[in-house]
């Protein structure tokens, strides 16, 4: 079984906390927003991760959004995500195993887009801010 290791970021250590401690009834928004809590392996060691991300859903699907706030690197669980698929997300009460999907397509990456910013209005800011184009992907039940 692999080890926990939380973020080095405070403010997430403390909201996978009080969102785990609670059972998924308190810590559920970031700026006043609904999130989930994604629990993935470590591309380098193996560990288990766990970051708080915005809710966009898609029907049974979640749409994760890597944008790091518009930074110009991806954040490092996108490299998690790539080297292991397999995740769990927490809805409230709900854990829900899940596969993880980087999202290609155009046409399919511009409908989760529209989707995901319909959610969450500042991601069309965090683009503009960043040469890089920021990752989407589909995460679906197994």
């Amino acid at each position: 079984m692999s080890k926990y290791i939380p973020s080095p970021l405070k403010y997430v250590r403390d909201q996978v906390e009080l969102y785990e401690k609670s059972g998924g009834t308190e810590g559920t928004t970031m700026q006043g927003l609904p999130v989930v809590i994604v629990t993935h392996r470590g591309w380098k060691t193996d560990a288990i991760r766990k970051t708080p991300l915005m809710t966009v859903k898609d029907g049974p699907n979640y749409v994760l959004i890597a944008s790091q706030g518009g930074a110009p690197k991806h954040p490092l669980w996108y490299h998690n995500f790539k080297a292991n698929p397999e995740v769990e997300i927490q809805d409230g009460p709900s854990v829900i195993p899940m596969t993880v999907e980087e999202i290609e397509n155009p046409m399919e990456r511009k409908r989760l887009w529209d989707l995901s910013v319909e959610a969450y209005p500042p991601y069309d800011e965090y683009q503009q801010k960043t040469d890089r184009l920021i990752p989407v992907f589909l995460a679906t039940p197994n």
